[in-house]
């Protein structure tokens, strides 16, 4: 299982440096770099475009990725425009982590309707597989399986989530014959070696601020 780590913090206080902090978790040893679109919670989580562009051009040759984009909040030609304008800096090291958004507070900050959010992600996949992009759909419940069906892999996210919801998750997204299984915001060390025995492809770590980001062995 390969190991990667969040260039976001998820708690209140000042973001990290994002160019010293990719190359903080190169050095430690991290295999790909991600963050999340987080806009109308506590806390502030930076732009992933903007990110992960610097990301790309500060450590070569390492994975980048999006955990998760929530699609939802953009316009389909806007959202284009921002892939691909990623897409011309990452290149083929851009993996595109999307969900419909789980939390309502997002949405009513942008003016979106948030009950309508799965059927909008929906009408725009195909637009964003025409992309060519890596295409991984952050989701729970029955979206599993559709996850397995109509995207390259799926997303777990193991922030407020136990480690065996995650594994009772996965195992119904292999049954539904699921690629790249990737579960992120894993806080705890000790819960890697169960999301290895499980069959997860990666993991993302996430560090709060003053926790000195190690890579377990």
């Amino acid at each position: 299982m390969r190991v990667g780590a969040y260039l976001a913090h998820l708690g209140p206080g000042a973001p990290f440096p994002v160019v010293d902090r990719a190359r903080l978790l190169v050095d430690a040893g991290f295999e790909s770099l991600w963050i999340p679109q987080i806009i109308g919670r506590a806390g502030f989580v930076p732009d992933p475009f903007v990110a992960l562009a610097a990301a790309a051009v500060a450590v070569p040759g390492v994975e980048v990725g999006t955990a998760t984009l929530q699609v939802p909040l953009h316009h389909p030609a806007e959202l284009a425009h921002k892939i691909r304008s990623l897409q011309a800096v990452a290149g083929e090291r851009l993996t595109l982590g999307v969900s419909p958004g789980s939390t309502e507070a997002d949405h009513a900050l942008l003016g979106k309707d948030f009950a309508a959010r799965f059927r909008t992600l929906d009408a725009q996949v195909d637009d964003l597989r025409a992309l060519g992009v890596p295409l991984l759909l952050g989701s729970w419940g029955r979206n599993v399986e559709k996850a397995a069906r109509r995207y390259d892999g799926w997303i777990a996210s193991a922030h407020r989530t136990s480690p065996a919801q995650i594994v009772e998750a996965l195992a119904r997204f292999r049954a539904a014959g699921g690629g790249r299984a990737v579960v992120t915001a894993v806080s705890d060390a000790a819960d890697l070696e169960v999301y290895a025995d499980a069959g997860f492809d990666d993991a993302i770590m996430v560090f709060e601020p003053g926790r000195v980001p190690v890579r377990p062995d």
